[in-house]
């Protein structure tokens, strides 16, 4: 057993004093910088520095220097930089916010976004402008804008629905944004009113009409099944 050993504490051999490592046959004193501790295991320098410092070439414990605008973060190693600030290089350089725009809170993408009925236009927040019967939406991409009941997005303008006799307005974000009644189907010219062969009936829709059953349908009318 080498000078600065002692038998393992379980099984056989021998393990090295507390601030000593093994190499080969022999127990070296560890040397433990200035701001470091030891930490006695046998993998890696068997010391670390002190919160607030951060090794250097494998033999010294150098302070961790916080540019102004940042801070020490959990790890006592690094540093990051507050809110309203960037990192560039090793400074945190303040943010400039333009008019009508508020500090985002993502890691990533833009430092800042536009208040609510702005947008971003290069470097600064413009207002968004909304036309004649629209109003803003919350959607996070594409037009900031929507149409209001009864109206269609064209362009840069809202354009009321031309909504044909025999016929409602409709909801639905897509087609002519009206539908016809029953009995009513649509035509190029509007609705125009389902006449019914003999031994047929509406569907569901009511805009479309299929044979009663044991019938089929044949050059428009229902015939008998044969």
């Amino acid at each position: 057993m080498p000078s600065n050993a002692q038998p393992k504490s379980y099984g056989d051999g021998w393990e090295c004093a507390r601030g000593y490592r093994r190499e080969r046959d022999a127990c070296l004193a560890v040397i433990v910088p200035e701001n470091a501790y030891a930490t006695n295991r046998s993998y890696g320098l068997g010391w670390e520095c002190m919160h607030g410092y951060q090794p250097a070439n494998g033999s010294a414990c150098l302070a961790v220097e916080v540019p102004e605008g940042g801070y020490l973060d959990p790890s006592g190693q690094r540093w990051q930089c507050l809110r309203g600030y960037r990192k560039v290089d090793d400074l945190c350089v303040e943010i400039d916010l333009p008019q009508n725009a508020y500090l985002a809170d993502n890691t990533y993408g833009s430092d800042w976004l536009c208040d609510r009925g702005y947008e971003v236009t290069g470097d600064t927040c413009s207002a968004v402008a909304v036309p004649e019967n629209a109003f803003l939406n919350d959607d996070g991409y594409g037009i900031p804008w929507t149409c209001e009941r009864g109206y269609f997005a064209r362009g840069d303008s809202c354009e009321p629905v031309a909504v044909p006799e025999n016929a409602y307005f409709d909801d639905a974000s897509y087609g002519p944004g009206w539908k016809c009644k029953r009995g009513f189907a649509a035509s190029d010219i509007g609705c125009t009113e389902i006449d019914l062969p003999d031994n047929a009936h509406l569907d569901r829709s009511g805009n479309r009409w299929v044979c009663h059953k044991n019938f089929q349908q044949s050059q428009g009318r229902c015939v008998l099944n044969q």
